[in-house]
């Protein structure tokens, strides 16, 4: 399985994503700041791997902390992490997990709070890839036995901490027996899904077939897609959905020629602080991702460029939110605040996430 983050031998091990299909590297960082850099560079990026490197950089960080600044130094950190993307909020649910990991630690010694900020780093990583899991299990059976799904950007293993949201439900459906292939959109600027997307895929022997994000609707037209999965960033809690822009496109087009429409996000991904998608900051991110590619100049000197990198589809166009407690469906204020009170061990067919060991440092 692709593990894009991980933690080996002290520090966090980054798979860079900015390279990928052409070069495969996996870059070592052993400052805090150096990983806060990369989430912010994209290194990596998709909002749960988003968390559990933002929770290992925290762990990083606390490991050199001096043991009379460990409550100043802590602070910081979790600053600087906070500061890297603005949409994703399971950034922010990772920090914050960590802020509590810390308090019930912050009297027994500087030893024990590194332990411990490590040892929770490491379960947010686990558990995400355990929840990739279910979400699969949960949403594999809505897609069709033989068809074509489209899907947006890259919410795969790349985008995680492995196995993914929206290719988790698609591989989901493919380990169950369905017979799926998958039309990724090249998704521009960062063409995560004509890089990211078609090269987890072709690893997989998944077919999958690239087109460039104004292709789509001719294929929705002509009958060539059967459903739609993506991930999100930040689902409010109307279940709005904050995607990778161009979703809400998608959205619009699968309505109107009515192919059901999924988001798949774990509940870490819900934020019952964003009443609507109103509420969902927008990143801008730099105009240099629009007037080049990949490294050469497409756009003439001096216009005026916009790139905000996230776009809401209303709750509206989606037909049900894919989550690793279970199928959230309208009306989503009401499902979704269901399952964010569900129990995290609940899985599909009544089994239980097993205790996770505690691994060597």
């Amino acid at each position: 399985m692709i593990r894009p983050v991980e933690w080996r031998n002290g520090a966090v091990v980054l798979l860079d994503q900015r390279l990928l299909p052409a070069k495969e590297v996996y870059r070592v960082y052993r400052d805090y700041r150096e990983v806060a850099r990369a989430i912010k560079e994209m290194v990596v990026r998709g909002a749960p791997a988003i968390g559990v490197t933002a929770a290992m950089g925290i762990a990083l960080g606390m490991q050199t902390a001096q043991p009379r600044e460990l409550a100043r130094s802590f602070e910081r950190i979790c600053k600087r992490m906070a500061a890297t993307r603005p949409t994703a909020v399971n950034l922010f649910w990772a920090i914050d997990r960590m802020k509590r990991a810390f308090e019930s630690a912050r009297d027994r010694g500087p030893e024990v709070v590194r332990e411990i900020l490590l040892q929770e780093a490491l379960a947010i990583h686990d558990e995400d890839i355990a929840n990739n899991r279910a979400m699969g299990a949960f949403g594999a059976p809505l897609l069709p036995k033989r068809g074509t799904v489209l899907t947006h950007c890259n919410a795969g293993a790349l985008a995680t901490a492995g196995y993914g949201t929206a290719l988790g439900v698609i591989r989901a459906a493919r380990e169950s027996g369905k017979l799926l292939t998958v039309v990724a959109d090249e998704t521009r600027p960062f063409l995560q899904g004509a890089r990211l997307t078609a090269w987890e895929l072709k690893k997989d022997k998944i077919p999958v077939t690239v087109i460039t994000d104004n292709m789509a609707g001719h294929l929705f037209k002509n009958g060539d897609i059967d459903a739609v999965v993506v991930g999100a960033d930040r689902v409010a809690a109307n279940g709005d959905a904050a995607n990778k822009i161009g979703t809400y496109t998608v959205a619009v087009l699968a309505a109107r020629h009515k192919v059901p429409f999924y988001v798949a996000a774990p509940v870490s991904t819900v934020d019952p602080n964003s009443p609507t998608g109103e509420d969902i900051p927008i990143e801008e991110r730099p105009a240099r991702e629009v007037t080049h590619v990949v490294g050469e100049q497409v756009t003439p000197q001096g216009v005026k460029v916009a790139n905000p990198a996230f776009d809401v589809t209303p709750n509206q166009l989606i037909a049900a939110i894919i989550t690793d407690r279970g199928i959230a469906k309208p009306p989503y204020k009401r499902s979704l605040a269901k399952l964010l009170k569900t129990a995290p061990a609940a899985m599909p067919g009544g089994t239980k996430k097993r205790a996770r060991k505690k691994p060597a440092r």
